[in-house]
């Protein structure tokens, strides 16, 4: 692990090495020291602090993911949207996840982030990060692009870069509206949202109760709200129960786009773990519309996808790029008319 704080890097090997489960190798003072110590003592899983002197956690994951492969997941102290955006950046540049640092037993977030971070270090663990090239995964059926027209993802662990890729390559004028469930840290969503507009050419931004659907522009589901919409015309936020455990749910969004839209919905399941929007897909499926599942080698978890392939409710098995490709015909399809 990495921080250039004394007291912060001590607190962080109380966490960690406090489980049974773990056992900590080496505490660097910075990025550079975090990427020798990641070629020399060859470790599970690194776990950087996004803010160092020299190189921070963003460049120190390049290196070791360039010179040592290894999960790494960075931590951060602030939810200032710039600060968020880093961290962000840092999962793109190959980082398997991103969570709040844990500020000491004084914070009243200090269980709850502990307990999220050493689950997240135990789900990572051992993770194989190199990526390779494989043949295109096998279709279950095709997708009639020209019968969209509204696009939801859910997405959990791995979603911000995932997502990223995908709305960075979507034209300004994409004729479709996207609406999105992603699992976030609270107090993190804000950050992605705006990390995501400022990268993309459409629109991001958080779903408001009662606003319009518009082409060109991605809703989330605020924190602890359900998306879902009114007709196919207005967003709905709701504020009923968790699903299977999650508020906002994917299930929610899925089963309330297919009864809004049947077979013009495409519901997209992302890299994540877990089983949320499943049984939402199973609604979306029978209601007449389409289901994408991220492949196992895109994906950081292939719990979600990876649920909706084995349940049967996939039509197609993409990569991110393979998504991508796919949006983009819809979009042309829809500007053409062919919906």
């Amino acid at each position: 692990m990495a921080d250039d704080s004394p007291t912060a890097r001590e607190l962080l090997v109380a966490i960690v090495s406090g489980d049974s489960r773990f056992h900590v190798v080496g505490a660097a003072r910075n990025g550079n020291e975090a990427v020798a110590m990641a070629k020399s003592l060859s470790p599970d899983i690194a776990l950087l602090d996004i803010h160092m002197p020299g190189m921070d956690g963003v460049e120190a994951t390049r290196h070791i993911m360039a010179e040592a492969p290894t999960p790494v997941i960075v931590v951060s102290a602030s939810v200032d949207v710039r600060d968020l955006a880093v961290a962000f950046e840092a999962e793109r540049a190959g980082a398997v996840a991103a969570r709040p640092k844990p500020m000491g037993p004084h914070s009243p977030s200090f269980a709850r982030d502990s307990a999220e971070l050493l689950s997240t270090l135990h789900l990572m663990v051992g993770m194989k990060v190199v990526r390779r090239h494989r043949p295109p995964s096998p279709r279950s059926a095709p997708i009639e692009a020209q019968a969209a027209s509204v696009v939801a993802l859910v997405c959990s662990t791995g979603g911000p870069p995932a997502l990223a890729a995908i709305v960075a390559s979507l034209p300004a004028d994409f004729p479709l509206p996207l609406l999105c469930v992603q699992h976030m840290s609270k107090g993190w969503m804000a950050g992605l949202v705006k990390w995501l507009d400022e990268i993309s050419k459409i629109r991001v931004k958080l779903a408001e109760d009662a606003e319009p659907l518009r082409p060109g522009t991605l809703y989330f589901a605020p924190e602890d709200r359900h998306l879902a919409l009114a007709g196919r015309h207005f967003l709905r936020l709701l504020d009923g129960p968790p699903v299977a455990g999650f508020r906002p749910s994917g299930t929610t969004l899925f089963e309330s786009v297919a009864h809004a839209f049947g077979r013009e919905a495409l519901g997209i399941i992302l890299t994540g773990m877990g089983e949320d929007g499943v049984a939402g897909l199973r609604v979306l499926r029978e209601s007449g519309g389409a289901c994408i599942a991220q492949d196992r080698e895109s994906s950081v978890v292939w719990g979600m996808p990876g649920a909706a392939v084995a349940a049967g409710l996939a039509n197609d098995v993409r990569s991110l790029d393979g998504m991508v490709r796919l949006l983009n015909e819809v979009g042309r399809a829809r500007r053409s008319g062919g919906g």
